[in-house]
């Protein structure tokens, strides 16, 4: 089990990464004029959002076979879902936004998406509290 500890924590650690460095490319597009850059952050980013997808999706996995292997119980662990819940939906909507900026329908300015980059950092912190000290 130890090896899905691992395994597990690595593709969590790689799938943050992409939601902390997608929101980054939302600013520099939404602060961008130049067709040529906005393309060239477009294409960026598209490709970081398709990176994501499989590491997401491999975190999840390897999360539940802990926690059919362990049988984690309590009310931190319940908690610690619904913040993962967020944070799936928070990447989906990091799609949503992205099919807005190739549409060029963005309606947020970059002080938006700086503010919007921080809601991963504080579900990370929440999770990794709740995981290390199971406070319930």
């Amino acid at each position: 089990m130890l090896w899905v500890k691992a395994f597990h924590i690595i593709f969590v650690t790689s799938w943050f990464a992409g939601l902390f460095y997608l929101p980054r490319i939302y600013v520099n597009l939404a602060m961008e004029q130049d067709p040529q850059a906005q393309a060239r952050l477009l294409l960026m980013a598209h490709k970081l959002y398709r990176f994501m997808q499989p590491l997401m999706l491999l975190a999840l996995a390897f999360g539940l076979w802990l926690w059919l292997g362990y049988g984690f119980t309590g009310g931190w662990l319940h908690a610690k879902l619904t913040l993962v819940i967020a944070l799936i939906g928070y990447h989906h909507y990091c799609g949503r936004l992205l099919k807005q900026f190739r549409a060029q329908q963005n309606h947020h300015s970059h002080v938006w998406f700086r503010w919007f980059n921080e809601v991963p950092v504080m579900l990370l912190v929440a999770v990794v509290i709740l995981v290390v000290t199971k406070p319930f």
